[in-house]
């Protein structure tokens, strides 16, 4: 199994079956988790000296922090409804308590940060939303916290790639700490199939091919991108989803295409 592909763990008995941080993944800015919660189980997560970005992937709950509260916040119970959802950011030093109304799944999104926004809940009219693409390169983003809201270091969008389709194509990597031709940013990869027992291909590749990974991922996989450009295919039938959480020196997505195949961009 490739060292940048994590596979869901359903053992753990405290419903965390992803869990990525800089230490695991052997970098320096993303951390992510994945929280399964059963209606009417709590569960306490700490900022630390992260900022947060938790997203409510599917169900309803009530949510507090330090100073702020909202009362069954959810949007859907399948990210494949296509609805953007709720979450909630938090500085630094900041605790977040959630109350699972039904079914629950949080993703945990975290990067550090010094404190220089506030709390504050991210309502799915917030977001902003574009479809990139064209033909079988067609997807379907929703920006969670990316340009339409600030934040120190985050960035979190969420993909619909339809079946048969391509993503993150053409190839392209954010690895160069190089402005204004290129940000440096890690990314983690959240993956989820319709139906459940699908798969989709990611490859993860460097232009000396110091990293060549192509990874058959799962459902609720997780890729973990490091450097290197990182496309995806989604097989005919199989509907895919992405969560992306980014992060790096600077908070700004600017990207390069792989020369040898940005000819598709004029076809």
């Amino acid at each position: 199994m490739s060292y940048l592909h994590s596979r869901p763990n359903y053992s753990d008995d405290s419903g965390c079956i992803q869990k990525i941080s800089p230490q695991s993944a052997n970098w320096k800015y993303v951390s992510f988790e994945v929280h399964k919660l059963a209606a009417g189980e709590k569960k306490v997560f700490s900022s630390t000296d992260n900022e947060t970005c938790m997203v409510i992937v599917s169900g309803f709950a009530d949510v507090k922090t330090d100073n702020e509260s909202w009362t069954n916040i959810g949007e859907r119970m399948s990210v494949f409804e296509k609805k953007a959802p709720y979450s909630v950011y938090t500085p630094p030093k900041d605790t977040l308590i959630v109350t699972a109304n039904t079914e629950l799944e949080v993703a945990i999104c975290k990067a550090p940060a010094v404190g220089k926004y506030p709390t504050r809940l991210i309502k799915p009219q917030d977001c902003s939303y574009e479809t990139r693409g064209n033909g079988t390169n067609q997807r379907h983003v929703c920006n969670i916290l990316f340009a339409n809201l600030e934040a120190e270091k985050l960035l979190v969008v969420e993909v619909i790639t339809p079946d048969g389709n391509w993503s993150s194509y053409p190839p392209h990597k954010h690895d160069s700490d190089n402005l204004p031709q290129e940000s440096s940013l890690e990314e983690t990869y959240y993956h989820k199939l319709n139906p459940q027992q699908g798969f989709a291909f990611q490859r993860v590749y460097t232009d000396d091919r110091k990293i060549d990974e192509t990874i058959s991922v799962e459902h609720n996989s997780v890729v973990m991108v490091p450097e290197g450009y990182h496309p995806v295919g989604s097989p005919h039938g199989y509907e895919l989803y992405y969560l992306n959480v980014m992060a790096g020196p600077t908070r700004e997505w600017i990207f390069k295409n792989d020369p040898a195949h940005e000819w598709i961009l004029n076809k």
